[in-house]
């Protein structure tokens, strides 16, 4: 029997075989149609390794596609075939998103409506901060504060105008989502959205959907072993909507409590109400994500997505990356307020995104409104913040088989910051700035 020590990559690299990835992937199957057995997913783990070792010739190196092939053989073998399901289609989600990635790679998402992307372009046009170029000389000629003036206007704007949706809905609505990928500004914008309807009359009640979290050793791992706290499936989610559905027929709950220091859920601790004239506010990564609104009738709903739409295209022709912006704000936000290294946000970046892909983007079309969050002078702050990370990543990244995301990510950023006019006084920004949940300096209270 021969022993696997190595595996070969699609790209053709290889690297060290580590079976805890394969356990990891079994139990994220799992845990996508309900199970929550790590043990079982263990078991059936070294069973896929026993299988393979037992199929390979000596000096044999297996590619990930044979690795893949055995686990559904053991899941099907061993009775799990909506696991097996649930893992085959995860594979060929992956594989098609492979596929397409370089067609789509510089087209904005086909979720996000084109009248949406067209005005925000056409504002970009009229200030001048549609190229870098274009930024770079404002900046020159003195026109950063201007720049911030115009940016912060244009986004209070859209926050006023979901509000004013929302007023006009008020009737009939009974709960407001407020939804988007991670640092997409939901924090901010929930606080400055509650703001301008409660000078309307309007009451609000929110729900933290934190709380809901699994016990920390029932949460499924990425590749690396860490923790997936981005994957919807991390969360209760029949206990969330069995609470709403409670709480929109009168009725008390008691909602639970997650302890972040010790990764302990604890159940039945807050008791809460809607009353009459109040509106349930939720603000939340998974929002729109089916299951934990299903059930409650869309009229009584009001869905809010925020999304970084900039519209800025470097020398090389291409637009910057919506997902580029968000990795730079969480690195500074977590580097921050959670003392998390941002090497590790970079590395865990194609995870985040991969839920995102799934989770999220799928179910744009089904909001009422999409407010644009991102800031035509950021990156001129993120270069003075971060390009010298992104230059030591891109050389420490380049031939490690292991880091090829982390290295494409840093090397297209730092292309993008290479560009840019750093510019390092953030004076002229408000204190208020969506931006400020990320660079520090917030009047708000998160």
């Amino acid at each position: 029997m021969a022993k696997i020590e190595q595996v070969i990559k699609r790209s053709g690299a290889i690297v060290p075989f580590n079976p805890d990835r394969i356990t990891n992937a079994i139990y994220r199957a799992a845990v996508a149609v309900g199970g929550r057995d790590r043990a079982t997913a263990e078991k059936l783990s070294n069973q896929v390794v026993e299988l393979l070792e037992a199929n390979s010739a000596d000096g044999h190196t297996p590619t990930i596609e044979e690795i893949q092939d055995t686990v559904e053989k053991v899941l099907i073998e061993n009775g799990h075939a909506r696991v097996a399901k649930a893992y085959i289609l995860y594979r060929d989600e992956r594989s098609r998103a492979r596929q397409e990635r370089a067609e789509k790679a510089s087209a904005p998402s086909e979720n996000i409506p084109w009248a949406k992307i067209w005005h925000i372009l056409d504002w970009a046009v009229d200030h001048g901060v549609n190229t870098i170029a274009g930024v770079n000389a404002r900046i020159a000629n003195g026109e950063f504060a201007d720049i911030v003036a115009e940016s912060e206007t244009a986004y209070e704007e859209d926050v006023e105008n979901a509000a004013e949706l929302i007023k006009q809905r008020r009737d009939e609505l009974r709960m407001v989502i407020i939804t988007g990928p991670s640092s997409s500004g939901k924090t901010t914008t929930t606080i400055k959205v509650e703001q301008r309807l409660q000078r309307v009359g309007l009451k609000f009640l929110t729900l933290n959907i934190d709380n809901y979290f699994y016990n920390l050793d029932m949460h499924p791992k990425d590749e690396f072993g860490d923790y997936d706290f981005e994957t919807p499936q991390a969360l209760d989610l029949q206990l969330i909507n069995e609470h709403l559905k409670r709480l929109f027929a009168g009725e008390e709950v008691l909602i639970p409590f997650y302890d972040f220091k010790t990764g302990q859920r604890h159940d039945e601790q807050t008791p809460m109400k809607i009353q009459a004239n109040e509106i349930l506010l939720i603000d939340s990564l998974h929002g729109l994500y089916p299951a934990m609104t299903a059930g409650i009738p869309l009229e009584m709903q009001f869905r809010l997505y925020l999304e970084p739409l900039l519209q800025m295209k470097p020398s090389g022709g291409r637009y910057v990356r919506w997902t580029d912006l968000r990795l730079m704000r969480r690195m500074l936000r977590d580097a921050s307020h959670r003392a998390y290294d941002p090497r590790k946000t970079l590395t865990h970046w194609h995870y985040v995104r991969s839920s995102e892909m799934r989770n999220i983007v799928p179910y744009i079309n089904a909001t009422d409104y999409i407010i644009n969050s991102a800031m035509p002078y950021e990156l001129s702050l993120y270069k003075a913040r971060l390009f010298d990370e992104f230059s030591q990543w891109i050389q420490d990244y380049k031939d490690d088989p292991l880091r090829e995301d982390a290295y494409t990510r840093a090397a297209r950023v730092h292309e993008v910051l290479t560009e840019i006019t750093a510019v390092q006084d953030d004076s002229p920004i408000p204190s208020d700035s969506v931006l400020r949940e990320f660079i520090g300096g917030s009047t708000l209270k998160y």
